[in-house]
């Protein structure tokens, strides 16, 4: 397991650690209630070093790249990012990937665990293209920033008022006299931040002003997927596989339908056309059953699908989960029937959060 850089300043505040991805993760700091508060409610603060950066230099990285995912790269301005996924000529995915559009690179923010597999399928199809790809994570890493307070505390740490940037565009700021690099996020159902992309050798300076100010709560892993699931938000590795197709997984939002060709695109384009896919990414309410990713959904005698992720949701007051369903079973409300018989799950809209 990969330590993470700031393995020490955790462990001084208690943090537990687990791994995903083959590196290493802090799951909390004792309290997962009063860390997911902080996200909905006042400002969180996690440490996403873990994630893995893959570079990409020369002059045809954007041609060449734009090829080689389904979203947008050659006309995407400098300084914005986009959400893509690598797929195969089959239309099943490879993984997926945050684009940072930078003057003189492009960045790629990975899952863990990724970095290897995305660089041995760039590979090889770069072929002749003026384009060099880099092991970006010594370099740099991810500090995240989410909720309604995130302005108030990155006006306070850069000490001067601040407009957070959108959604998927970026500015350059200094903290801690670091450079580093601001990233708009936002999830379905509302909750916005910014991530903070530092170079490695300051991540503790950056770590120290951002966790110092007023009102930041510093959380792990396991908030986060709260989060993420109520948003029915899909996270490669655990929702989506090497068999996914991204409409499967609910990922227009990774889509280009106007860019021309690349890898995969036929698949897209016919099951577009065609105008559903045989499952698709759906929520689950649970109740109170204890219900484990990979359990089996079935109508009748019929299986239907499976699930992916399963949290303890405040928002629904309730366990539940993602997992994906065949079309003839997506109407929320349809109740499925798990798939050792124990119990009964009910199809729900995604995300859990917009009621």
């Amino acid at each position: 397991m990969e330590p993470l850089t700031l393995h020490f300043v955790h462990e001084r505040v208690g943090a537990r650690f687990i791994p995903v991805g083959g590196r290493e993760v802090v799951a909390g700091y004792g309290d997962v209630g009063a860390e997911y508060g902080a996200a909905r409610d006042g400002v969180a603060l996690h440490d996403a070093s873990y994630r893995e950066i893959l570079r990409i230099t020369g002059e045809d990285r954007a041609s060449f790249l734009h090829g080689m995912v389904t979203q947008e790269v050659k006309n995407l301005p400098v300084g914005s990012a986009a959400y893509a996924a690598f797929i195969t000529v089959k239309g099943a995915m490879v993984g997926d990937a945050r684009i940072l559009k930078r003057e003189d690179d492009l960045l790629l923010d990975l899952e863990p665990g990724l970095g290897a597999k995305v660089r041995e399928f760039l590979d090889k199809y770069l072929i002749s293209e003026d384009a060099e790809l880099h092991d970006g994570t010594p370099d740099g890493g991810w500090l995240k920033l989410l909720g309604p307070r995130t302005a108030q505390v990155l006006a306070a740490v850069l000490g001067t008022p601040v407009e957070l940037p959108a959604p998927l565009s970026s500015r350059k700021a200094s903290i801690a006299g670091q450079d580093v690099w601001l990233l708009g996020t936002a999830l379905p159902g509302g909750l916005s931040g910014v991530d903070v992309l530092v170079p490695r050798a300051g991540l503790e300076a950056v770590w120290a002003a951002l966790v110092g100010a007023d009102g930041v709560t510093p959380v792990g892993f396991d908030a986060l997927e709260l989060v993420r699931v109520e948003a029915g938000v899909p996270r490669y590795g655990q929702d989506m596989v090497d068999t996914t197709i991204p409409l499967e997984a609910n990922l227009t939002n990774a889509i280009s339908y106007n860019k021309g060709c690349y890898i995969g695109q036929e698949v897209i384009a016919r099951a577009t056309f065609r105008g559903h896919m045989n499952r698709k990414l759906a929520g689950l309410l649970l109740g109170e059953q204890d219900v484990a990713p990979g359990t089996e959904l079935r109508r009748g005698e019929k299986k239907v699908g499976w699930v992916t992720s399963v949290v303890t949701s405040p928002v629904k007051g309730q366990r539940v989960a993602l997992g994906y369903v065949h079309r003839d079973s997506l109407e929320p409300g349809t109740e499925l029937t798990l798939g050792d018989g124990a119990g009964t799950v009910t199809v729900a809209a995604l995300p859990f959060t917009a009621s």
